[in-house]
Formats: structure tokens, C-alpha cells, sequence
């Protein structure tokens, strides 16, 4: 099978839980091309109309996948190739993607939508829900104060990983701030810019995670704590709840500092790890590849 990935490149390439999709397809036997599409706003990415049909022309893909509604509306303007299209939260989310995004779900051959709450705020007949998976290689549990000697976390402070930039207004780092104040000897910690195995040990050294997002969708970096046995702690936003009541990985909380605080302490005065790890395998990247292969195959068949 060959399959035409198209994403955002706006940040130096595709996002790491593409990339990683990508390198599982592959080993599943895919030959996997990715179309990394630069521009600002609607107009700057569908001006990339012609960059989709000119690779179309030369790869011949059996399907197109794009990522996000802008991406997957502008892989549309090609109709040679079935396009399948995944939505991860922002493109539905806010109010400016989401007419992109809508109209993209009546083109595209087969919708891809990763929490049952994003599917339902659109309802179409040709859809699935398929979150993103993990790399269960790289985010594997290690022992905590090994993790803590390499990341140079040795003064005993129990660390509260952030879950996601704090200069992104939609992670909320303010609610998160004030939460973390309110627990003694705690300290909160952004993980902006880092590579993958530089979160991954950040999350085996770290006492809990805290989300604080306004909206989301499946967020990557809750299944990427859970699978290493990171205590998550979050408000009821994308398929968080749903994530933590199957796996036992975390507390849902309501949106105030307080009762986030006092979810922190329930870790934090207690420290552990969870075994979520051991309930989500159908989160393995090698899972979700098998399971996006079956679609393909039902689109090329259509």
C-alpha cells in the first residue's frame, strides 16, 4: 500500500505523533511519503493546492491521510486519491478552523476524529475514532530516582510536569500555576522544546502531571504519562475522563485551583506510580497502525 501523509511543517517538520504514525505504518509495510505543508492561515496553506496535486502526480499514492481539517481540506482538491482525514481538537475546536474543517469532513472519503466528544460535535456517517498512538518504546517506565539523576532533579522537590507551553493560551498555565502554589514544596514544569526521550525521562522523574487546557481533543502527553506510570491529574476536557477511568491513571478535577491542589496532593504526599501502562495497548502505535490500515484498505475498496 502507498500512502501520501500530509501535515503542518510550520514548526520545522510534522508533529512528533506524526512522525511516529508514520514510522509504525511503515513497519507495518506501508510505503509512507510526507507532503510537510508550510503556510499561515487558510489562504497559506490551500495555496499549497498545487505542492498536493504535483506529488500526487509523481508518488501515486493508494490513499491520502491528512492531519487536521486545514490539511485535509486542501488534500481534497485533488480527486484522484481517496483522502482520509484525522482531527485532533484545535481544528474543531476554534471557531476560525472550524468551517475549514467542516467543510473537509463532507469531501474527505473517511473521517478520522480522535475522541467519541470531538465525533459527536460533527456526526458524520463516514467516520471513525482513533486516537493517536504512543511509542511504547520510547515512553517505557524506569525507575524514578534514575530518571531524577539524569534530568538533575536531586533537591528533593516534588516536580508537577506542565502539559503543554505555557505562552499557548489554550493549555491555561495560569489555573495551572495557581493550583501548584497552593500545594507546599511543589514546583511547576514546563516542557517546551524538548525532544522525545528528554520528555520521556522528564515523565519517569516527575511526581504527577497537570492539564489544565481550556479544550483539546485526545491530548498525546496524557497517554504519553500514562504509559510510563505518570500519575495524571486534569480537568474534564477532549477524552481525558474517559482515558483515566479505563486505564486508573489519574484524577479528573473541577476547573478551580482547589480542587486541582487537592488532587495534587493525593500524589504528591503520597508519591507512586500507576500501572495504567498495562490497560492501554490498544494505544500501542502498532495497534493504531493495523487499525488505520483496515481503513484505508475500506476506502480503496469503496
Amino acid at each position: 500500500m502507498r500512502l501520501l501523509v500530509v501535515a503542518s511543517g510550520n514548526n520545522g517538520g510534522v508533529a512528533p505523533f506524526v512522525s511516529e504514525q508514520v514510522a509504525a505504518l511503515r513497519r507495518e509495510g506501508c510505503v509512507v511519503e510526507v507532503l510537510a505543508v508550510v503556510g499561515h492561515g487558510a489562504s497559506g496553506y490551500l495555496r499549497q493546492a498545487r505542492s498536493v496535486v504535483r506529488t500526487v502526480d509523481s508518488f501515486r499514492p493508494d490513499v491520502v491521510h491528512a492531519h487536521y481539517g486545514l490539511c485535509g481540506l486542501l488534500a481534497t482538491f485533488q480527486r484522484r486519491v481517496p483522502v482520509v482525514v484525522t482531527y485532533h481538537g484545535s481544528d474543531l475546536n476554534d471557531r476560525k478552523a472550524r468551517p475549514f474543517s467542516l467543510l473537509a469532513t463532507r469531501r474527505a472519503a473517511h473521517n478520522i476524529f480522535v475522541s467519541r466528544r470531538l465525533e459527536e460535535s460533527v456526526r458524520r456517517r463516514n467516520s471513525s475514532v482513533v486516537p493517536c498512538g504512543v511509542d511504547f518504546d520510547v515512553f517505557s517506565p524506569r525507575p524514578q530516582q534514575e530518571a531524577r539523576a539524569l534530568v538533575g532533579w536531586s533537591d528533593g522537590r516534588r516536580r508537577v510536569l506542565f502539559a503543554g507551553a505555557f505562552d499557548n493560551p489554550v493549555k491555561n498555565a495560569p489555573l495551572a500555576r495557581r493550583a501548584v502554589e497552593l500545594v507546599d514544596g511543589a514546583e511547576l514544569v514546563e516542557m517546551k522544546g524538548l525532544g522525545r526521550s528528554d520528555v520521556a525521562a522528564r515523565m519517569n522523574a516527575a511526581d504527577a502531571l497537570l492539564l489544565t487546557s481550556l479544550s483539546e481533543g485526545s491530548p498525546q502527553v496524557v497517554k504519553e504519562a500514562l504509559a510510563v506510570g505518570l500519575p495524571v491529574v486534569s480537568v474534564d476536557v477532549g477524552d481525558v475522563a474517559e482515558l483515566l477511568a479505563a486505564t486508573g491513571g489519574g484524577l479528573v478535577a473541577g476547573p478551580k485551583a482547589e480542587d486541582l491542589a487537592a488532587a495534587l496532593r493525593q500524589y504528591l504526599e503520597h508519591p507512586r506510580r500507576t500501572n495504567a501502562r498495562q490497560r492501554m495497548a490498544h494505544l500501542d502505535n502498532r495497534q493504531v497502525a493495523r487499525r488505520l490500515m483496515e481503513i484505508y484498505q475500506s476506502v480503496m475498496q469503496r
